[in-house]
């Protein structure tokens, strides 16, 4: 079985939670920058939470389904319709065989995530992982954003339905992904003491256009390091915030390089790597300062939110 790629929308990958364990050898991490919405999406077709998901960026593709399938959609409020039937997202939806999929822009939020069940989207593992990472052009489908008349194979399905079934229940996602609330997003401190850090709270920034899977670029009131030097590089990660000489921030995402020299003034906290993956270029943030104890406590928040949700998930459809 497989899915038909018809037009391949803005930016569509294969992604599931990140390659780990290889960043000493120089590989980054690649996978969902959202993964609270690639997991859930997960959870609502069945499979488990780092199956592969496609990650659908601004505008989406339109895909034909050969044979019936369940799938859910995550993340961002994306258009999107079967023929004349919307598909809402938050839920499990049954499409029956030859039906297209038709994901167009997204309304609220910059990425959403399409999971089928059934083990969904079957590409061959890079170390240990299905993501696609794009700057070393390997993982996922043949290390590469989807094209026009690509076939990605899914797993085995036992759906049998002659129309779009909705399910009428979902999962409320308001808690972590509030398209409504100003973007706050929690940062720890710096490891570089020749920046001042007050000026990355005083202001309110903006996403660049520039911004992509490897760094969100920031524009705003720009940042003056005391010292200008230049600096040997060193190890960095996803999530850590760059002070380039334009003094204008850079955050690190999943597809960050492994290590950099400009200095590092501070670390957005993974509770709300999932907020910050669903900024859209002219999008406004704010950054609060955070302490470790509170960046451990969100983080088990969050992944108590989402085994509640799993739970609730498993009773409702008897997995």
């Amino acid at each position: 079985m497989s899915v038909h790629v018809v037009t391949p929308g803005l930016l569509t990958t294969v992604q599931d939670l990140g390659r780990t364990g290889s960043r000493h050898m120089g590989v980054g991490r690649a996978g969902a920058l959202d993964a609270y919405s690639h997991t859930i999406a997960n959870l609502l077709v069945g499979n488990r939470r780092d199956a592969p998901t496609l990650e659908i960026t601004m505008a989406g593709p339109r895909l034909h389904f050969g044979h019936a399938a369940r799938i859910a959609l995550c993340g961002a409020d994306i258009d999107a319709h079967v023929g004349n039937q919307a598909i809402p997202g938050w839920r499990p939806v049954l499409l029956p065989g030859d039906s297209v999929l038709k994901l167009g822009a997204c309304r609220r939020g910059a990425r959403a995530y399409l999971a089928v069940a059934g083990g969904a989207f079957v590409v061959a593992d890079v170390l240990k992982s299905a993501s696609t990472d794009l700057r070393g052009g390997f993982g996922g489908f043949q290390g590469r954003a989807l094209i026009a008349h690509d076939d990605v194979d899914i797993g085995p399905s036992t759906i049998d339905v002659d129309d779009v079934q909705v399910t009428p229940w979902w999962a409320d996602p308001t808690s972590v992904l509030d398209f409504d609330a100003p973007a706050a997003i929690r940062v720890l401190p710096g490891t570089d003491a020749t920046v001042p850090q007050d000026g990355l709270f005083a202001h309110h920034w903006r996403i660049a256009n520039a911004s992509d899977r490897q760094g969100a670029r920031l524009e705003g009131v720009p940042l003056q390091p005391e010292e200008t030097s230049e600096r040997i590089s060193a190890p960095v990660v996803p999530g850590a915030i760059q002070l380039p000489a334009d003094g204008l921030p850079i955050i690190l995402m999943a597809d960050a390089q492994t290590h950099g020299g400009y200095p590092v003034i501070g670390h957005v906290i993974r509770a709300d790597w999932p907020r910050l993956a669903q900024l859209r270029p002219g999008d406004a943030l704010y950054f609060q300062a955070c302490t470790q104890a509170q960046a451990k406590q969100a983080r088990l928040d969050q992944a108590q939110q989402v085994a509640r949700l799993a739970l609730a998930i498993a009773s409702r459809v008897g997995m």
